[in-house]
């Protein structure tokens, strides 16, 4: 977990508003609509993959994502609307909901001050690398979570609680700034708690997977597999390991893990060479992780790692 960084800005410029919100891959046009006055205050508290912010604007905004961002972003309204404008649909953000977003590139964003909202950012390859080890195997692309969680539910609730939470802990004098292994479980919290209790593209996959376990031959499979990670082993091994034929070991994989032996094989691979690559005592370079665990192509290997983590082997944080 990376130390907590903290920026405040206040302002009146739309055009420092647009640099203070964009990323250098996720820019962000902010307008004042009809060129009148507007004002803010961000305050922005991030570490590692997991950032927060109280934001408060005076004034009517627009503005514009221009292409895909990185973060999971949830808004946590307590005064004043803001309307997100995709091609197809428009997702509203008011006061008593939190609002669910993945970063698409929008047509128009309006925001109608004075609003104030606590905000929640979460890096995607968290996300879908939680979900990865939640289903056991690889997942890419959206999540396609629903925007809207009723803050007056019980995981509304908890999701308000934690944002403060660490809005708290992530101040001047805040506990979790001292705290990386309490940091780290918040951060886990919120994000197993939006993927068992939103509806996204996986939740049917998940519910199964906690209403099925995985009978004996699978399970057999995977501890071979953990054991021999790093050899060289076909899919025939594999079934001999667990004492079944291929075909009920295929079937078995796609019933209960909904992916092959393989490709589950392969996440497994992928996952200690990024664990390899992320440990500080670690001296070995790029090429030499990937030919350890099985990737004989360093070029198809840094895509699908980047793919499956956020970003290229060599930015591999090692902290």
């Amino acid at each position: 977990m990376q130390a907590a960084t903290r920026s405040t800005f206040t302002g009146t410029d739309p055009d420092q508003l647009s640099e203070i919100l964009s990323t250098a891959k996720s820019p962000i046009s902010v307008t004042a609509l009809d060129n009148k006055p507007v004002s803010f205050r961000c305050n922005f508290l991030s570490a590692g993959a997991i950032g927060v912010a109280e934001c408060s604007y005076e004034g009517t905004i627009a503005a514009k994502r221009e292409t895909q961002g990185e973060k999971l972003t949830i808004f946590l309204p307590t005064q004043g609307n803001a309307i997100f404008s995709y091609p197809k649909k428009s997702i509203e953000s008011v006061p008593g909901f939190a609002t669910l977003l993945e970063g698409d590139p929008t047509t128009r964003t309006l925001l109608v001050g004075p609003r104030n909202h606590l905000a929640l950012f979460i890096d995607k390859a968290k996300i879908v690398g939680s979900l990865t080890h939640m289903l056991e195997r690889t997942i890419r692309g959206k999540i396609d979570v629903h925007p809207y969680v009723d803050l007056t539910s019980s995981a509304g609730l908890t999701l308000l609680h934690l944002a403060k939470q660490l809005y708290r802990g992530l101040g001047d004098d805040g506990a979790l700034r001292q705290s990386p292994l309490a940091l780290a479980s918040l951060c886990d919290a919120v994000t197993f708690l939006i993927l068992e209790n939103c509806e996204h593209r996986y939740s049917d996959q998940l519910a199964r997977t906690a209403l099925a376990p995985a009978p004996r031959h699978v399970k057999r499979a995977i501890d071979f597999m953990h054991e021999h990670v790093s050899s060289t082993i076909s899919l025939r091994d594999i079934a001999t390991a667990a004492n079944v034929s291929i075909r009920t070991l295929q079937q078995g994989f796609r019933q209960f893990r909904n992916t092959t032996p393989m490709a589950h094989l392969h996440e497994l691979r992928l996952v200690a060479a990024h664990n390899e690559l992320c440990d500080p005592y670690s001296t070995s370079t790029v090429s030499q992780v990937a030919a350890k665990w099985g990737f004989s192509h360093l070029g198809r290997f840094a895509a699908e790692y980047r793919k499956r983590f956020g970003h290229l082997p060599s930015q591999a944080s090692k902290a």
